[in-house]
């Protein structure tokens, strides 16, 4: 069975299998757990599940990770949400009263989705994405990444594939799950660039000089920009993607390019024409600024964000390992070290992975025996272990281990300098 053969239809066959055999729950209630951070935090965590049929359920909330599981594969979600960690058990938020139930603390999140560019990417619109605009991801993800770790602080970046046309950051560091809503807010706009719906033209204005966190991101831009908007993109190819970056320039700049366009046809040498030109004016311009070549290539390349996501902290957001119904394919955690070699048609659908698990195996029936030795939740949880290591979503479970160990690791090291203070008075 190849990777693209999914079919919507036996999603109800196959959940079951995924919840029972499949899905991480270990590594999962030990992320969310945080380590035991303070004694209620995962019991008052919101989880909102989909169910068959676009049933939406709100405000589910589980004591252990026993029960989550059990829950989990009786309900068989189609989709699941995670929000806020809150004041109370979510599950008991009728009973509590009125006003006191409140959301208390989350992940620092950020989604981006292709969506948000169509109006700059030509291969594509809508849910469509290809190998060529998904570049657009690669690019958001380094210039996020850095800035969040180099410009906040942060340690502990999530990355995550949407499982169709987006990715999604989990800022799991205690002070980012601690922010308040206007921090949030504050974070989310310093990161924001492209302003401005459809009817704005130029939606990046740079002031001189430069931010430096605005240089970093040119950086970054600048390693891509020529392969993916010169060349797949061509957007200066035919007269109709040409005009729209002429029409982010001013009269003058637009007027000149026209005219040496006309004998120049390779969109790569137009490209330098503009460069030059927007260089030449800026060397004669008394004003500064005129930064017009890096706001075309902010405005076609920069992370556009969904800054609601980001700024609420009792907002949802599709969690990790979960099951994207229409394509089929699992939410998996990225490894940033292949991040350039990330390819979103690799990732694993559910109707691939459950047909790995049918494969035979010889060693299977000598492990039946140990099994009978064993207690029966034992073995169920090495079962699971072992099942889903004989998949294609081993590798993935990898990079949420190895996320998992770092902020454990960094946990022992806060408890070793907290112990050696005390020690000191």
């Amino acid at each position: 069975m190849s990777n693209s053969d999914y079919d919507p239809a036996c999603l109800p066959d196959l959940l079951p299998i995924y919840y029972r055999r499949l899905f991480p729950f270990s590594q999962y209630y030990r992320w969310l757990s945080y380590g035991g951070v303070s004694k209620n935090y995962f019991q008052n965590r919101e989880f909102s599940f989909t169910l068959k049929d676009d049933i939406y359920v709100r405000y589910q909330s589980f004591t252990t990770q026993s029960e989550l599981e059990k829950e989990m594969q009786k309900m068989v979600p189609y989709k699941i949400d995670i929000g806020a960690v809150y004041s109370h058990r979510p599950s008991q938020h009728n009973a509590v009263k009125s006003g006191t139930f409140q959301a208390l603390e989350k992940e620092l999140v950020f989604d981006i989705d292709m969506t948000d560019y169509d109006d700059v990417r030509r291969c594509c619109s809508a849910a469509d994405i290809c190998l060529k605009c998904w570049t657009l991801m690669t690019i958001a993800i380094r210039i996020l990444d850095r800035a969040l770790r180099e410009d906040f602080g942060f340690h502990h970046l999530l990355w995550v594939y949407s499982g169709r046309r987006g990715v999604h950051c989990w800022v799991c560091d205690d002070a980012a799950r601690k922010l308040s809503v206007a921090a949030r807010s504050a974070v989310a706009e310093y990161l924001s660039l492209v302003k401005g719906g459809e009817e704005t033209l130029r939606k990046v204005v740079l002031s001189d000089p430069i931010h430096p966190f605005i240089n970093h991101s040119l950086l970054v831009v600048e390693r891509y920009f020529r392969q993916y908007a010169i060349v797949d993109q061509d957007i200066l190819g035919s007269k109709e993607s040409v005009d729209k970056v002429l029409a982010l320039l001013p009269e003058d700049i637009k007027k000149d390019l026209a005219v040496s366009f006309k004998d120049e046809k390779d969109p790569m040498k137009r490209w330098d024409l503009l460069c030059d030109l927007v260089a030449r004016k800026k060397s004669n311009s008394k004003k500064g600024g005129q930064y017009f070549d890096k706001e075309i290539m902010l405005q076609y390349c920069y992370p556009r964000l969904d800054v609601n996501v980001s700024k609420g902290v009792n907002h949802l957001l599709k969690s990790p390992f979960s099951v994207h119904p229409k394509t089929g394919r699992i939410s998996v955690p990225i490894d940033l070290k292949e991040l350039n070699t990330f390819d979103p048609f690799e990732v694993p659908t559910i109707s691939l992975i459950c047909e790995e698990l049918e494969r035979p195996r010889a060693e299977e029936a000598e492990e039946d025996d140990m099994k009978d030795k064993e207690n029966e939740q034992e073995a169920g949880e090495r079962r699971r272990i072992r099942d889903y290591k004989r998949t294609s979503l081993a590798k993935y479970v990898k990079v949420f281990d190895r996320f998992l160990e770092a902020m454990a690791r960094s946990r022992k090291g806060e408890m070793l300098k907290k112990s050696d203070l005390q020690k000191d008075f």
